[in-house]
């Protein structure tokens, strides 16, 4: 028998019980430190001194300094980081009501200002406005289409 396949049988069932238990904490250590250095950056009401206090405590003394931020400020954790979700949530929301209006169909009297607005910059001519113009007011778009924008021709 190779040495290869009795060392698998040299490590008892506890043995691997223990490796994974201690595995599994160093692990879940990380993530506890990576969630204090997030909460430290995160957090408002910490001034840049008070941050960088902090993260030398958590880097320098990392178990004495982890626990001690969870003793001292553990508590708002939740707090900061449920408002940071609703911060990004509104400003997703904000952003997909921007693009919705962006793409929403102009009304007659966007339309009359943006001819307006192109009258008063020389981008087009009095006649060319008041073409535009019948057209808004018509129903039918300074494009020929129901909503439309200016199109080329009538810069």
């Amino acid at each position: 028998m190779s040495t290869h396949i009795r060392l698998a049988y040299d490590y008892p069932a506890l043995s691997v019980f223990w490796s994974m238990l201690v595995f599994f904490l160093w692990i879940m250590w990380f993530i506890l430190l990576f969630r204090v250095v997030t909460d430290i950056f995160r957090d408002d009401d910490l001034g840049g001194w008070g941050k960088a206090g902090w993260l030398v405590f958590v880097v320098v003394l990392p178990f004495l300094g982890v626990f001690v931020y969870l003793i001292a400020r553990g508590r708002n954790m939740g707090r900061r980081e449920v408002q940071q979700a609703r911060a990004q949530q509104q400003a997703v929301d904000d952003y997909i009501r921007r693009t919705a209006r962006a793409d929403a169909p102009l009304s007659s009297a966007d339309e009359l200002a943006k001819l307006s607005a192109m009258r008063t910059h020389g981008d087009i001519t009095d006649d060319e406005f008041r073409r535009a113009k019948e057209l808004v007011l018509a129903g039918s778009g300074p494009s020929g289409r129901p909503g439309g924008t200016p199109s080329a021709s009538t810069r």
